[in-house]
């Protein structure tokens, strides 16, 4: 059989998940692409300059011997990296070979400061001074066990990983957490802390907020004794600054702030830091220290997708000991996309109802006690309803529908609200047709047989059909 680089990469994948961890081959290499193959040099597709790090870091052994095993002592393998930009730009692509050296390479190239000589004395050392016995501050309830993985938070959670693994030691410092409220941003930002103190307990570690790190400098200044608080800051292992986009018009303390990580980061001390922009968006921050916020790696967390919402309320569910029937912890996460804080919240809610009237949790309890979480709870079932709903799921614009354009995928989202509304609602075709762009109701009949026939003979159109009527029967 002729080796193409698709057949050639699947042998490669089938040796290296037989030797590694499955949430490790999910994680590093599921999400890997074969690209081409030009003689003995295998060419894979990795989305991030980080996964080229963590690959050759931990990986490179596994996959040398996996490739001269499928190609023979020639075999090389190359990298194609995509790397992001801002926002206003589309991501490039780079190559790079396989070295096993892929995170020193990238440490090298990093722009951070000279690391202070060992020889020079630490003036805030002073001698015969017992080590600081510091109150990390963290929640021992935020650990990576309870932070649910999913394509969401993949990226920040095994930057996570990594930086508890080796605090100060990787290429990810600071490690940036940004996101939207109740993302997970201080939990991950926690767990990290948590990790290290069970690994390392030496390690002085402290979370702190940053409107907590701002009051304490206030009080620092009027009782006058600013280096006390300097000297403090200046001798944590690891400092975790929550929420930092609160700094924005507080020079003061962002010029301290600005020396205490220039000092932890020069003393190979790790910073892990949250916000809820990225650091290109985050305004009212001096540009010194919103360069130094990108010296290391900036880890997104985004709005979880329903599986990961599900598996978030199986988890907590799972922690406090209850039972769920699927059918409630799907309204539930149909309904909550919000946030975790608020799907969370949602379910402690439906728990303390349950026990205070202790009433078995089924879906007519979620549906009648959940009103003020769930937001289309109160919805009725109108031609207006559906079509948001339709739109949504295709991800169409809503006005787009009662154009006269011939698009399909538009077309489809059309014919789609026709049937529904004609299924669900008392109106009339001749009112249906009306609504969707003033078309006639021989429009909506034939809409509706292309519907029918579509879901008899597409299996895929099908499933459309079926998960936009699931959602409407959840509301």
């Amino acid at each position: 059989m002729e080796k193409t680089c698709t057949n050639v990469w699947n042998s490669c994948l089938q040796i290296i998940k037989d030797n590694i961890p499955a949430q490790s081959f999910k994680t590093w290499f599921e999400p890997i692409k074969a690209l081409r193959m030009e003689g003995s040099v295998l060419t894979i597709q990795v989305p991030s300059l980080f996964f080229y790090e963590w690959l050759e870091e931990h990986y490179v052994g596994l996959l040398r011997k996996t490739i001269k095993k499928q190609l023979g002592e020639e075999g090389r393998l190359e990298y194609n990296i995509v790397v992001e930009q801002s926002s206003a730009s589309k991501p490039y692509t780079t190559n790079m070979p396989s070295n096993g050296n892929g995170a020193e390479a990238k440490k090298q190239s990093m722009p951070i400061p000279i690391s202070i000589n060992k020889d020079i004395k630490n003036p805030f050392v002073i001698p015969g001074l017992k080590k600081l016995n510091v109150d990390p501050q963290l929640n021992r309830n935020y650990t990576f066990e309870n932070f649910v993985e999913g394509d969401c938070n993949r990226l920040a959670r095994s930057a996570g990983y990594a930086v508890a693994a080796k605090p100060g030691g990787t290429s990810f410092n600071p490690l940036m957490i940004y996101g939207g409220v109740g993302l997970g941003k201080t939990h991950l930002a926690q767990a990290i802390g948590n990790e290290i103190k069970r690994t390392l307990p030496d390690k002085l570690v402290l979370y702190v907020s940053c409107e907590k790190f701002t009051q304490q400098f206030v009080d620092a200044l009027k009782h006058n004794n600013i280096n006390d608080f300097v000297n403090f800051y200046q001798a944590i292992d690891v400092l975790i600054m929550d929420d930092v986009h609160n700094f924005a018009g507080k020079e003061k303390t962002q010029d301290f702030f600005f020396h205490i990580f220039n000092h932890l980061h020069q003393s190979g001390k790790q910073l892990i830091i949250t916000s809820d922009k990225a650091p290109k968006d985050l305004a009212g921050l001096e540009e010194r220290l919103l360069s130094r916020f990108k010296w290391g790696l900036s880890a997104d967390l985004q709005i979880p997708d329903l599986e990961t919402r599900m598996a978030i309320l199986k988890n907590k569910t799972y922690q406090d000991g209850i039972d769920l029937g699927d059918d409630v912890i799907e309204y539930v996460a149909h309904n909550i996309d919000n946030n975790v804080r608020e799907l969370e919240g949602a379910m402690v809610s439906l728990l303390a109802q349950s026990t205070l009237n202790r009433k078995e949790i089924d879906l007519n309890l979620a549906k009648q006690m959940l009103k003020n979480f769930v937001k289309n709870s109160s919805k009725e079932i109108s031609m207006e309803y559906i079509q948001s709903l339709v739109c949504e799921y295709f991800e169409v614009p809503v006005e787009m529908v009662k154009s006269q354009t011939r698009k399909r995928e538009i077309v489809q989202a059309r014919q789609i609200s026709m049937y529904l509304a004609k299924a669900h609602t008392k109106s009339s075709l001749k009112s249906i047709g009306n609504f969707f762009g003033g078309r006639d109701h021989s429009t909506v009949i034939y809409a509706c047989q292309t519907v029918e026939d579509l879901i008899d003979t597409d299996k895929k159109f099908k499933g459309y059909v079926a998960d936009i009527q699931k959602k409407l029967k959840m509301s």
